[in-house]
């Protein structure tokens, strides 16, 4: 059976009978490994700074439908690419044979990342990278047992990079305090994974309630609390073990994060630099007070 020839072979093949623009897209898509063809089409074209029928035209002449086609392709030939590093622990085998639970484990988290990734919805991505960017918005977030850690990495840069942004107690019984001041501008970000927990899904359905929109994030079962959430991420998290993994949820996070502080640059860094002045001002994380010396 032949191969399909990859995405970026064909961009080079068919440069000839590209247009200038054509091949100022071209130039955007190469230089990112072709990470830029995974947003939206009015947002490639905008990067590249051509039309989007140029971006279609594109596609069609590298033989794909359009536009959903080429994208395909390029998640598929991305998930290949994140894949290639288990070559290497198969190469490494005397140190790390394939029946090691290190390359079992390794082998099941890549592949958890490749499906989660193929299956991603991008305008969905985009539409909550806003969401979270929107500076009115109380962002509100919370994890289960297992996804508690998950819910505070995310709150811990997020608050950095952004005002109004709550992690809620692990305790259930004080969460009706944080539902009090939910309502239209606010964001509930949940992360529940299996076994899933009837406390959070009672949490989201008091939160739309109050007006809150819900964002969660789960594995590739999908929790309980998808009815009442406005935008949902499924991931692949089975890996050999009794626990399952979140690296692939963790994947998302940081894409949102890197994302939603792109769209706040300017915001970002001033509130950086104001933590920055404010660390320095009350001598946090210093090993001495002014004027004094070690171990005086």
């Amino acid at each position: 059976m032949s191969r399909k020839p990859l995405v970026r072979d064909l961009l080079k093949r068919k440069q000839a009978e590209l247009t200038a623009a054509e091949r100022r897209l071209t130039a955007v898509l190469l230089q990112d490994s072709l990470v830029g063809g995974l947003q939206s089409v009015t947002k490639l074209a905008e990067s590249a700074e051509v039309s989007t029928p140029t971006v279609i035209r594109l596609a069609r002449k590298l033989g794909f439908d359009g536009y959903g086609g080429l994208q395909d392709a390029i998640r598929e030939e991305i998930a290949a690419r994140i894949k290639q590093p288990l070559a290497k622990l198969d190469m490494a085998e005397p140190q790390a044979p394939r029946d090691h639970i290190l390359a079992r484990f390794a082998k099941a988290a890549f592949e958890n990342i490749g499906r989660t990734l193929e299956q991603i919805d991008l305008d969905e991505f985009d539409r909550v990278a806003a969401l979270l960017s929107a500076s009115e918005q109380q962002l509100h977030l919370v994890g289960g047992r297992i996804t508690r850690s998950n819910a505070h990495y995310f709150y811990n840069h997020l608050q950095i990079i952004r005002p109004r942004v709550f992690l809620l107690d692990s305790s259930p019984s004080v969460w009706p305090q944080s539902l009090l001041d939910m309502d239209e501008t606010s964001t509930l970000i949940c992360f529940d994974i299996r076994r899933y927990e009837r406390e959070l899904e009672k949490l989201a359905q008091l939160a739309v309630k109050q007006g809150a929109r819900v964002v969660l994030f789960t594995d590739q079962w999908g929790s309980p609390i998808e009815r009442w959430a406005l935008h949902t991420f499924r991931c692949a998290v089975e890996v050999p073990s009794s626990w399952d993994s979140t690296l692939s949820i963790n994947i998302l996070v940081e894409s949102l994060i890197a994302e939603v502080q792109s769209r706040s640059s300017r915001s970002s860094v001033e509130r950086i630099s104001a933590l920055e002045r404010m660390i320095g001002e009350t001598n946090i994380f210093r090993g001495t007070s002014p004027g004094r010396e070690p171990g005086a």
